[in-house]
């Protein structure tokens, strides 16, 4: 983990310098999607091309898959043609047997269960907001999902104090509690998992936020909304934060309801450097599983 964020750090100046990296040159990078995406498809996309490499794009909508074609076939065929499988999905199942079948490295750009690229982003961006990121206190308020769940693993290994406020039933994944609250104890960090939200940011270094309903919860949007009120990270909310805590959200914001439009722009707010910081933790992702 601290090597990747390290590398995503080097990554970021160096594409910002328009210097060529050829990691990926001549490899295939496969981008199978099976939800919509901005920053995670641009990122992926974008990234592949800074190293040198050649993004497919293969929406699930277009593929075989959508006629019932099992993934394990799917994933034999891809692994013939690509270097390198990105996974935008609904369940991690799919992932597993990507890997499985596919033979070729498979990056999880987002399942039902986690999102670790995207952590991988954050914790460069508490770097830069904060220094360092052992010993820094990060507090996530909101539902317990799988930008949560990665964030939980991802900060453990760091060696970060991760504190999660959720209502009752939207906790995190408990299993990936307990594997995060493993990894703490070997690194020095520390993981809880509470039910107010000012308990949680009272000592945060960053307070991060997501949305309440996420893609394929649709039908659950007016529980949840009735679920998560008084979880929405304000100014009110704030105020029992340190004055140098930032505030992060992994976008899209729906303005009013998670976060308010005057945190989400304010000053203390790093969400934007955040979402370009994608870009570079996607570069990392892939320069790892090819090297």
């Amino acid at each position: 983990m601290e090597s990747l964020v390290a590398r995503s750090g080097a990554l970021k100046r160096q594409i910002r310098s328009r210097r060529p990296s050829g990691a990926l040159s001549g490899s295939a990078v496969g981008l199978l999607f099976e939800k919509p995406s901005t920053r995670t498809r641009t990122s992926f996309e974008v990234a592949t091309l800074r190293l040198g490499g050649a993004p497919v794009y293969l929406a699930a909508n277009e593929l075989q898959l959508s006629r019932g074609e099992p993934v394990k076939d799917t994933a034999r065929i891809l692994g013939g043609y690509l270097d390198v499988i990105v996974g935008r999905v609904f369940s991690q199942d799919t992932l597993v047997q990507l890997a499985a079948y596919s033979g070729r490295p498979v990056i999880n750009a987002l399942s039902d269960s986690e999102h670790p690229t995207q952590a991988i982003s954050d914790l460069l961006t508490i770097k830069e907001a904060k220094g360092k990121l052992r010993g820094t206190t990060l507090a996530y308020v909101g539902d317990g999902n799988n930008v949560c769940n990665s964030l939980l693993l991802a900060g453990a290994l760091a060696g970060m104090n991760v504190l999660a406020a959720s209502p009752e039933g939207y906790e995190p994944e408990s299993s990936l509690v307990r594997k995060a609250r493993s990894l703490a104890k070997k690194t020095g960090g520390s993981i809880e998992v509470v039910r107010d939200p000012k308990d949680a940011v009272a000592g945060a270094d960053a307070v991060y936020t997501d949305v309440w309903v996420s893609m394929g919860e649709e039908k659950e949007q007016a529980e949840r909304h009735r679920a998560f009120k008084g979880y929405q990270v304000n100014s009110a909310l704030m105020k029992s934060a340190p004055k140098g805590a930032v505030v992060m959200h992994c976008l899209p914001a729906h303005r009013g309801l998670e976060i308010t439009d005057e945190v989400l722009e304010g000053k203390q707010s790093v969400a934007w450097q955040q979402g370009e910081n994608k870009l570079y933790g996607a570069a990392a992702s892939l320069e790892f599983v090819v090297r």
